[in-house]
């Protein structure tokens, strides 16, 4: 698994969403970069770890994560923060901090969540991805960039990003999908011993603000908070206030507050 590290100061820990890579986080970086020293993930079947085809189960990525890079505080995006918040549960002493960006412990809504995407999104992505890869993934890509005040040059980033590592494995796509259509992380919430901060987009078209809110409620030491222009890329569209948000949660859990 490629990681890249650049910066210096405390230690966070980046992990991007489903058919993306790190280099997405760019805007991030570029506001982080001389306060904390930043390991870029690049998780398996996607950008410069392309090449791996090992497994994206959040379990042991968890686990190789936090062997790799201990005492950190991680970032997820989307799926990213399903293999964030299984490091945080299953090796909170190695884990200072979660952060959370456009991402739910469920994706998928059901009788007893109501805050997530219809039953059939992510099969149907699987589905169509077979018959129009570059085609599918085009759309998915309008569909994180909805909603944002700066939605078309979001799309134009995401467009022209997400191939520049070269295209995602076919393999690792699936196995994403079937992650987002299946996990639920909800049960271990309450049982979280790191703080958290869940960042979401008050227009995102994927994880509604309510899935946020609703899964901070769970967790002890657990906050969020909307950014009303952006949808589910929030970074992208106000990465300002994303930046600050990150650094002054992070801050306080270096001064010893409650945040």
């Amino acid at each position: 698994m490629h990681i890249e590290t650049r910066g210096q100061g405390p230690t966070l820990g980046l992990i991007h969403g489903w058919a993306m890579h790190s280099g997405l986080f760019g805007p991030l970086v570029d506001r982080l970069v001389e306060r904390y020293t930043l390991h870029l993930v690049d998780l398996p079947g996607h950008g410069h770890s392309r090449g791996s085809d090992a497994s994206l189960d959040p379990e042991p990525l968890a686990a190789e994560l936090v062997a790799r890079i201990p005492d950190a505080a991680w970032l997820g995006w989307s799926l990213g923060g399903l293999v964030s918040l299984r490091a945080a549960l299953d090796h909170p002493d190695r884990v200072r901090a979660l952060v959370l960006i456009a991402s739910s412990p469920r994706f998928v809504h059901g009788p007893d969540w109501p805050h997530g995407v219809g039953p059939t999104l992510f099969g149907d992505f699987g589905s169509a991805l077979a018959h129009d890869f570059r085609g599918t993934l085009d759309g998915f890509l309008a569909l994180e960039a909805l909603g944002s005040n700066s939605a078309q040059e979001e799309l134009r980033k995401l467009r022209l990003q997400a191939f520049e590592r070269g295209e995602p494995s076919p393999a690792a796509l699936q196995q994403g999908l079937q992650l987002l259509d299946q996990e639920d992380l909800r049960a271990g919430l309450p049982t979280l011993r790191v703080p958290s901060l869940w960042i979401a987009g008050r227009r995102d078209h994927l994880v509604p603000p309510a899935a946020m809110a609703a899964a901070a409620a769970l967790a002890p030491s657990g906050r969020s908070i909307e950014i009303a222009s952006a949808g589910h890329a929030p970074f992208l569209g106000a990465p300002d206030a994303v930046a600050d948000a990150i650094d002054d949660f992070l801050q306080s859990i270096a001064n010893g507050a409650n945040p």
